[in-house]
């Protein structure tokens, strides 16, 4: 049986979803498609975790400052928005997509690479997860931008005059075990921003000697689309006649597109229907992994529906509202403004 997101709405709504399940099909039966299980980066999670000892040491709060997982699209509903509207972007991303990259992200090692085992320590990572808190979430709803580009959420006639739904969250998220204690990770999604993409990224604490602030701090990041790639934000000498002070930040740079030109990559359900055809249960959400990501948002979700909290307004066609960057920047956040990431081009021989 191969069941399609949403699995629920909160965590009452799943309990019922999967207690009807049960009733007519074992475990080893159900596969619950959550489709970012599917997508290469996110499966490479554990490859690049697990079998490169040169991440061992660094993987926790003794090297790591803060995670990001991000989602951004640069369109907003387009006409079906009568059914986010019934979910928000909370539930529809960032309950299950982003939730389901943390767990890989932050699990411990797995005694072996069975679906059960790999799964096990997933749901042990939901189950570490603190409290959610109001004052680590900011919420937004798009508007039209000054400009007069795109459109507000509220002008999709599908939308319900007056929604309070968000389409933009971000949401910072403690783990209480001894690895990450203190490790922010910073949870942000939203439609109608700036640019496409889906990452995570790993920013690591400073190195203060003998360089000082112009060493920038380094950061992991897998990008899951577009355009694949592992890359590592490294300083490095200013190529030159420069001394050995005058550092510059680049990458240590693994892109899917030009390392890989020939291989073709499947499509995420193409990926996931394959594992179910092979019987293969890993990249599927299990029941009780499901109720423990309920658990996790349903108070949340319960206290920003009981106080009706207003979004706030952000432009079409932007980065989100102000206040999620605030947010990012008070829990330890530090941006090197100076940098940005290009994909390589590919030369022609």
């Amino acid at each position: 049986m191969i069941v399609e997101k949403p699995f629920g709405r909160d965590l009452s709504s799943a309990l019922s979803l999967a207690n009807s399940l049960s009733a007519l099909f074992t475990e080893n039966q159900i596969y619950r498609i959550d489709h970012y299980l599917g997508k290469e980066m996110v499966q490479n999670v554990i490859s690049l975790r697990f079998s490169n000892k040169v991440f061992s040491n660094v993987w926790s709060n003794h090297s790591i400052s803060n995670v990001q997982i991000t989602f951004k699209e640069p369109f907003g509903t387009d006409g079906r928005g009568g059914y986010f509207d019934q979910f928000g972007i909370i539930r529809d991303i960032i309950q299950n997509h982003l939730l389901q990259i943390l767990t890989l992200v932050a699990m411990e090692k797995p005694k072996d690479l069975s679906a059960d085992s790999i799964r096990d320590e997933k749901v042990r990572v939901l189950r570490s997860v603190r409290p959610l808190k109001l004052d680590n979430c900011v919420l937004g709803q798009y508007v039209r931008a000054p400009n007069g580009n795109g459109e507000s959420y509220l002008d999709d006639p599908t939308v319900p005059k007056g929604s309070k739904t968000a389409t933009f969250a971000t949401i910072v998220m403690y783990l209480d075990n001894d690895r990450w204690e203190g490790v922010p990770f910073i949870m942000k999604a939203g439609k109608a921003t700036n640019e496409r993409k889906a990452e995570v990224r790993i920013q690591f604490k400073n190195e203060l000697l003998p360089f000082g602030d112009p060493a920038h701090r380094n950061e992991l990041v897998l990008r899951v689309q577009p355009k694949e790639a592992v890359y590592l934000k490294v300083n490095t000498k200013s190529p030159g006649l420069s001394t050995i002070s005058d550092l510059v930040q680049t990458e240590l740079d693994l892109s899917y597109f030009s390392r890989f030109a020939e291989l073709l990559l499947p499509d995420a359900y193409e990926a996931l229907i394959y594992d179910v055809l092979c019987g293969q249960q890993g990249n599927f959400v299990r029941t009780d992994e499901l109720i423990e990501a309920w658990r996790v948002f349903t108070p949340l979700l319960d206290e920003i529906e009981s106080k009706q909290i207003d979004p706030i307004p952000y432009a079409y066609g932007t980065r989100g509202p102000k206040e999620s960057d605030d947010l990012m920047f008070r829990v330890g956040f530090k941006p090197n403004l100076d940098y940005k990431w290009e994909p390589p081009v590919l030369s022609k021989l």
